[in-house]
């Protein structure tokens, strides 16, 4: 059973950086493809980035193109979610999420497709 931890959020101002990490606490973690999804109050979970389980593929929502970057350490069985240019639209409640062996944008956008969750970390942007 994986089990997931994010860290890194946290209260940061509009134009700011943060790094969201997720530890995986599975030893096959190079098996699992990994996203990262948000959740804003009253809003429903939305796809913000996805690394494919082999780490040569990585997808992104339109929204966070060029601001976000996500990266993985099989090493060390964490994932990491760069973002730059925060902007207060990004404020959320920031999940990982695994998946065993997923590949395809199809499948890493899916919030139903991740078989592991964590337990979020907070984002809050100000402006």
């Amino acid at each position: 059973q994986v089990q997931l931890v994010e860290s890194g959020g946290g209260l940061v101002q509009a134009g700011g950086s943060l790094r969201l990490s997720c530890a995986a606490s599975e030893g096959t973690f190079s098996s699992y493809a990994m996203g990262w999804f948000r959740q804003a109050p009253g809003k429903e979970r939305e796809f913000v980035a996805a690394i494919s389980w082999r780490g040569a593929s990585t997808y992104y929502a339109d929204s966070v193109k060029g601001r976000f970057t996500i990266s993985r350490d099989n090493a060390e069985n964490t994932v990491y979610l760069q973002m730059n240019s925060l902007k207060p639209e990004d404020s959320a409640v920031y999940y990982c999420a695994a998946t065993y062996r997923g590949y395809s944008r199809e499948v890493l956008s899916t919030t139903n497709r991740y078989s592991h969750w964590g337990q979020g970390t907070q984002v809050t942007v100000s402006s």
